[in-house]
């Protein structure tokens, strides 16, 4: 015996008799909207899409993020000694330059790649003792050494960044300090490093028919001017990238795909052969080297360049190399207080630019930003 369906009686839900009265005005007011939806238009994928407006930009920022702007500082640099050709000039001058390699080598550690490096005067004291050695010990010239300073520099990285870049943050920088301190006792200690007296009468590239602190200080503006642009090149690139989206988050670098240790690695590396070149030309301007010059505080003065020019930015961490390296022989004139003077000044400075002197940008050039405009034919309508 057959029952008609469409006589008999509907049952009660248990779940819509147990339901609350607010939940079940809310079910009918979606359910309401749903039906009583319009005619909706949307977009094709990809359509339409540009950034936001881009923020101005002063004429003051366009003029030195211009190409032509380094180089000019590049010539200036190179035309100061037939301004002011004083060995006292001629002698800061050079350190500063170096103590600008030093930090830029560091930018790419710390700035680029996020890894927090308290002992990198550690590889600047390889590089300067092995060419040291070689030149005084074995007669080499300096020229020649400078194979066997890249190669000692990678090994050392390979050391202490091997076992430990897998630490992060805090525990990486103790690590970095304990390294720092390591190389710098052991130069201390060992006997054909020359102990505490060190190595003196390093020679140096050579005098090329002009005054030997000029011809050192043209070579040393050359040989920096090309690291800056290397780093400069590095940060932009592929490698450069990948150092800042795991500085940046590394959990999700590495979902996406990157190798987050491999390219810890090459930073790290990277930034040693930066230490251990500004090494040989320390070594070659000083003419004498000592384990007091590569202490802990020279790894601090480095990493205050680094934070003070901004970090990641490379015309920043020059600007802020220049800066520690110059202003304690400007304040000269307050004799003893100077370096009270000095602090005071760089923690005003951090107050008011805690960003840094010359942040980093992040984003496209304006100049490179297109709207491109929605047409009819990109427009769908779903009913």
């Amino acid at each position: 015996m057959s029952t008609d369906r469409t006589n008999r009686p509907e049952q009660p839900n248990a779940s819509a008799t147990n339901r609350t009265a607010p939940d079940a005005v809310d079910a009918s007011a979606f359910v309401n909207a749903v039906d009583n939806r319009g005619d909706t238009k949307v977009a094709l994928a990809g359509s339409g899409l540009a950034p936001g407006k881009p923020r101005k930009v002063s004429p003051v920022s366009r003029l030195i993020s211009h190409p032509w702007f380094g180089l000019v500082i590049v010539a200036l640099a190179v035309a100061l000694p037939f301004i002011d050709s004083r060995a006292y000039t001629i002698r800061i001058s050079t350190d500063a330059l170096i103590f600008v390699m030093l930090a830029v080598g560091l930018n790419i550690v710390v700035g680029y790649c996020g890894l927090l490096d308290l002992g990198y005067a550690a590889f600047f004291a390889i590089g300067a003792y092995t060419s040291g050695v070689l030149t005084t010990t074995f007669g080499w010239p300096v020229i020649a050494t400078i194979p066997c300073v890249v190669v000692a520099a990678v090994i050392g990285g390979l050391l202490i960044g091997g076992p430990t870049l897998r630490l992060r943050s805090d525990y990486l920088a103790i690590v970095t300090l304990g390294f720092g301190e390591i190389v710098r006792i052991t130069a201390n200690n060992l006997e054909f490093t020359g102990g505490p007296n060190g190595v003196f009468g390093i020679p140096d590239f050579g005098d090329f028919g002009l005054r030997a602190d000029i011809a050192t200080y043209w070579i040393v503006t050359v040989v920096v001017a090309l690291a800056v642009l290397a780093s400069a090149r590095l940060g932009r690139g592929r490698l450069g990238r990948a150092w800042r989206f795991v500085r940046e988050d590394e959990d999700a670098a590495e979902a996406m795909g990157i190798h987050t240790y491999k390219v810890k690695f090459a930073a790290y590396v990277t930034g040693a052969i930066f230490g251990g070149l500004a090494g040989v030309l320390f070594a070659v301007h000083q003419t004498a080297i000592s384990p007091p010059s590569f202490n802990f505080l020279y790894s601090a003065l480095i990493l205050m360049a680094v934070v003070l020019g901004g970090m990641g930015s490379t015309p920043g961490v020059v600007v802020g190399a220049v800066i520690i390296a110059l202003l304690p022989e400007l304040l000269r004139g307050v004799e003893n207080w100077r370096y009270f003077v000095f602090g005071v000044l760089l923690i005003v400075l951090m107050i008011f630019r805690p960003q840094g002197i010359w942040p980093h940008r992040v984003g496209e050039t304006p100049a490179k930003v297109r709207r491109k405009p929605m047409r009819e034919d990109d427009v769908e309508v779903v009913p």
